[in-house]
């Protein structure tokens, strides 16, 4: 398996986060076609006195921003997720707390399964999945708006039925007579469509944070020494 290389611009994170505990960042042109492992990046860190481990978990915590994604409906983020690669395997107590932590950050009880090595707690729509990989473990968030999204597609459904209606009133020639039902028809498919628009944004940004913070927990583990 490649060992991951980072970038000019994650190389640049990475020591603007572990320059935080050192006494200076290396300026180190890089090709952009070539890329660092993290073992060439703590020997450059070394170089200006900054430990490997300050290293390494700068380049951990770039990665959990990195592994951010989403899936739109219409534009709209309807769907959020989050993967890290946690390079090492995490101990069945890592996993309890991480269940508990889950269980206060998202306030529900949710439901925890094991097969074999494959773990996940999962509570409606949310899915947190534990996933083993030649280097470790990878962690896996997702979740849908299943709310939002219904409520889109049935206003949706209801302009489709406002639209039929005003046809065939038109052919009938009674439009005059039927103009207030479809007008009503018409607020409540424009109001169920706002509805779950309007509060998918701020939904999609909570999510994201509340991934971020909990999967920087597992991958960024506080230092007892400190």
């Amino acid at each position: 398996m490649a060992e991951r290389r980072y970038n000019d611009k994650e190389i640049a994170a990475i020591f603007r986060g572990a320059a935080e505990e050192g006494p200076q960042s290396p300026q180190r042109e890089v090709a952009r076609d070539e890329g660092l492992t993290l073992a060439e990046l703590q020997a450059i860190g070394s170089e200006v006195g900054i430990s490997s481990d300050a290293v390494a978990q700068a380049a951990r915590a770039v990665d959990v921003r990195l592994g951010a994604a989403s899936r739109t409906f219409l534009g709209l983020p309807i769907g959020v997720a989050r993967t890290v690669n946690l390079n090492r395997r995490l101990t069945d107590e890592e996993w309890e707390r991480l269940v508990v932590q889950l269980r206060e950050v998202f306030n529900a009880r949710g439901r925890t399964r094991a097969d074999g090595s494959l773990r996940q707690w999962t509570n409606g729509n949310l899915q947190v999945l534990l996933e083993p990989t030649e280097t470790g473990h990878r962690l896996r968030f997702r979740t849908l708006h299943g709310g939002a999204r219904f409520s889109i597609g049935a206003g949706f459904a209801v302009l489709g039925v406002t639209g039929t209606v005003a046809i065939s009133s038109a052919l009938g020639g009674s439009l005059g007579d039927a103009i207030p039902g479809i007008a009503l028809l018409a607020v409540a498919g424009i109001a169920m469509i706002a509805s779950g628009a309007l509060r998918l944004p701020r939904w999609a940004r909570l999510r994201q944070r509340q991934m971020e913070d909990l999967a920087t927990r597992v991958a960024l583990p506080p230092d007892p020494s400190k």
